[in-house]
């Protein structure tokens, strides 16, 4: 049976120049999917002209609204029922599609989502987590913007979906898991930090302790817990890092005819770096806590980037990954439970 995958084509900066090509390349990639379109039924079919394709692996839905990238989340909620992006979640709540791939406004995404498909027992607050890669291969981070101010059982929560979704995607079977701090000893970091730390010693995940900014990027944990506030500064300033020095690498390169040529003999290895370090790689965030699967893509992505969200929308749906976290989230809280009970006892 096809995994069927529900697009915001209307989503993001460029809408749909990227998100069709992007989906049509997906069905080429994978030959098990099948895709919804949701969006303005005569723009797409226009774009669709543009384009060769199985025409029984599309369905295009009709969505009379689009969100735009600036509007407020309460707006988006209230005043966008018929919107794309709503459009798209109700048909992955309705069982219509398997997963939601947008890439809308982040803040829109998230409140609709948690309203129209709401949260897995025992999930307080949905998260987004993407991967982001380190010097032995990626690590999965989160929360990246969704929260602001969450309590330590938020960041033990964000720890153990996180911990899911690693060792279903990357069949890693005891990942590695650390929370992120402004020190690895135990008397640094504000008390919410100190709570998610305890909880987290008590629970059954591989709890690797605290870990710094620059221990994101050394490969040694394979999920970083945060704040949303903290993870989306650390994830913004990855970027602005990895521009940085694509900027002064042609830079240096260009600088006259004999660096030219040492760019040219050294092209090979700035090919293999740019691959390893492309953002464009790592694009689509999981909405993870929500009772259904939900992908982010970054507003800005182009063909490429928009490909890999819909990847992983298709390998979260294979993996099962929402059902996965329910039953580890009831496994812990069953622990927790027969600790306290015994302690009472005693």
């Amino acid at each position: 049976m096809a995994i069927r995958i529900a697009i915001d084509a209307m989503g993001g900066d460029h809408g749909l120049v990227v998100t069709v090509p992007a989906a049509l390349e997906a069905l080429q990639k994978f030959s098990d999917i099948h895709i919804l379109l949701v969006g303005q039924k005569d723009a797409i079919e226009t774009e669709l002209l543009n384009h060769s394709y199985n025409a029984e692996r599309v369905t295009v839905v009709h969505a009379e609204q689009v969100v735009d990238m600036d509007e407020l989340p309460s707006k988006a909620l209230r005043n966008k029922r018929q919107s794309s992006m709503r459009i798209a979640l109700n048909l992955v709540k309705e069982d219509e599609a398997q997963a939601c791939v947008s890439a809308g406004n982040t803040g829109a995404l998230m409140a609709v989502a948690k309203f129209v498909l709401k949260t897995l027992p025992g999930i307080d607050r949905p998260a987004i987590c993407t991967s982001m890669p380190t010097m032995k291969g990626h690590v999965h981070v989160l929360d990246l913007g969704a929260n602001v101010g969450c309590s330590g059982e938020n960041l033990a929560q964000f720890a153990i979906m996180g911990s899911v979704l690693a060792k279903a995607v990357d069949d890693n079977h005891s990942p590695r898991v650390g929370l992120l701090n402004i020190g690895e000893e135990e008397i640094k970091g504000h008390q919410r930090i100190k709570d998610a730390h305890q909880l987290l010693v008590d629970s059954s995940i591989n709890y690797c302790g605290y870990v710094e900014g620059d221990d994101i990027y050394k490969g040694d944990t394979d999920v970083v817990s945060c704040d949303g506030f903290d993870g989306n500064i650390a994830l913004k300033a990855s970027e602005g890092v990895a521009k940085m020095i694509s900027f002064y690498l042609k830079e240096a390169f260009n600088r006259n005819i004999l660096t030219k040529i040492a760019g040219l003999i050294c092209l090979p290895v700035l090919k293999s770096f740019k691959n390893k370090v492309d953002p464009r790689r790592y694009n689509g965030a999981s909405l993870l806590g929500l009772r259904k699967i939900v992908i982010k893509s970054h507003g800005g992505a182009d063909q490429f980037s928009f490909l890999h969200a819909i990847a992983e929308a298709r390998l979260e749906v294979q993996k099962n990954v929402p059902e996965r976290i329910t039953a580890e989230v009831s496994k812990i809280m069953d622990q927790q439970s027969k600790v306290i009970e015994n302690t009472d006892r005693g």
